[in-house]
Parts: structure tokens; sequence; C-alpha cells
């Protein structure tokens, strides 16, 4: 099951996202995050950080990129140690980094790999670049022993996330499958509610949900918030007695 399965969270920058996006009146900033997992069989790369864009996108989103080769060297890792490259999907602020990797297998689902071909999508250079290697999927797969590929569509129609079975308890890299943690929160509690018996109305929520509840996660992590999902049951105690609360920049 990956038992000797480890997690590495990697900044690699930030991006701003205007008011026009965020659903209020101010700016946001937000992280780009990358996640290194090892595993028996080798090393996995979920996401690839920011990637160079148009001088119109740059203006947009105001990019600040921490290099990939940088952020993998501080891991203690080459470009070249990466067995297999993951991305949740295909947007510039996900693959950017995919090109470094060249000639490593990049597993993407079939369907996301087709919008991106379509144009306006993404940055095409980020896309077909020399040595790309696709693997596409359909659905989901088990890549190595403990190691899950689901499909989560919803920001995007072929979104999936990275499912590891460790021995300390499932662990879920959700990419953009929501933008935070308090939205994963929201609609695991919607689910709940609903196999509880609780009257509607009540909100909907994706139903991949179902299926990642299957693995019993016991942590989520994002590619936009330094935050992570935890079940209540997972609260401890410190050795003051006040609860245990994971600081944004430890590891998972």
């Amino acid at each position: 099951m990956g038992m000797n399965m480890t997690v590495r969270r990697l900044d690699l920058g930030y991006f701003i996202r205007p008011a026009s996006e965020t659903g209020g009146p101010q700016p946001r900033v937000e992280p780009v995050l990358a996640y290194l997992v090892r595993h028996d069989q080798g090393l996995i790369l979920f996401d690839t950080g920011i990637g160079s864009a148009d001088s119109e996108t740059e203006a947009h989103y105001r990019p600040q990129r921490r290099p990939l080769r940088g952020a993998l060297s501080a891991a203690g890792v080459a470009p070249a140690d990466i067995s297999v490259v993951v991305n949740c999907h295909l947007h510039f602020d996900h693959c950017g980094g995919n090109p470094l990797l060249a000639g490593k297998p990049i597993l993407v689902q079939d369907v996301e790999l087709a919008a991106a071909r379509r144009g306006d999508y993404t940055i095409d250079e980020l896309v077909d670049f020399p040595g790309a290697a696709y693997e596409e999927l359909t659905g989901e797969t088990e890549l190595w022993p403990g190691v899950w590929i689901i499909p989560t569509p919803g920001h995007t129609q072929g979104h999936q996330s990275l499912v590891l079975r460790r021995g300390d308890g499932t662990v879920v890299l959700a990419g953009q499958a929501h933008d935070f943690a308090s939205q994963f929160a929201s609609d695991h509690l919607a689910r709940q509610a609903v196999l509880q018996g609780a009257e509607p109305p009540l909100p909907a929520y994706p139903h991949w949900l179902e299926r990642l509840a299957d693995f019993d996660p016991r942590r989520v992590l994002f590619a936009h918030d330094c935050s992570l999902w935890e079940p209540a049951d997972s609260n401890r105690e410190d050795e003051q007695g006040s609860p245990h609360r994971r600081q944004a920049g430890s590891r998972p």
C-alpha cells in the first residue's frame, strides 16, 4: 500500500487573481504549490508550477515564479531524478515546468489533453513541446501500489487528483478540485448531511467525493491554498492541552 511514501510541498511562487475573479471587491494573492512524492518505485511530481505566458496573461495575473529546478534542488532532487509527472490539469500555472521534464511520462486525462490542444485554453507551448511524452488516461488508474489517479472534474472537465494510501492514512493531492480547504470542508459536510438524512434543501456536492470517501482520506492538500483539510476526528492535543494546529509551511 505504499507504506513508506513521503510527500513534500514545493512552493513555486504565486499569482494575483484580479477582483473580477474573486467574487469580491479586492484581488487575492494565491500560492502555486506542487508536491513531490517519494515512493519505493520512484519520484512522482504532482504539478510543475507557473509557465511563461503571453503579455496579456502576465498583466492579468502578475505571477511571481519560483523556478522548479531550484525548488527541486532544495528538496535534494534534480529534474533527471523524477520518474513521472502528474498534472491535475493543464492550465499554465500547473504545467509550467513540464518542458524542463522533457522525456518524462506526463499522466493526464485524455479529455484534458484534448481540450488543451483545441486552443484558447492554456499556453500552447507548455502543452506540445519537444520531448513531451503524454500518457493519456481515461478515468481512474492505480499508477503504483497505493497510488491512485482519480478524476475530479469541475474546475476543468479533465481535472484529476492523486490519492496516496500511506501507512498513517490516505493523503489526497487535490490540485484545484477545490480552490480552498474550506470549500472542500463545506462539500464534505454537505455529503455527510445527506448521508445522515438531513432535511432539504441541502447544497449539492461533486459526485466524485463519493469515490474519494472510499479511500477514507486523513489529509487533503491543494494547489492554491497552504491550508490542508483533516477530518474532525483527527484533532489531537499538544503537550499544553491545546488543539494541535498544523502550520501552513509544515510537511503534510
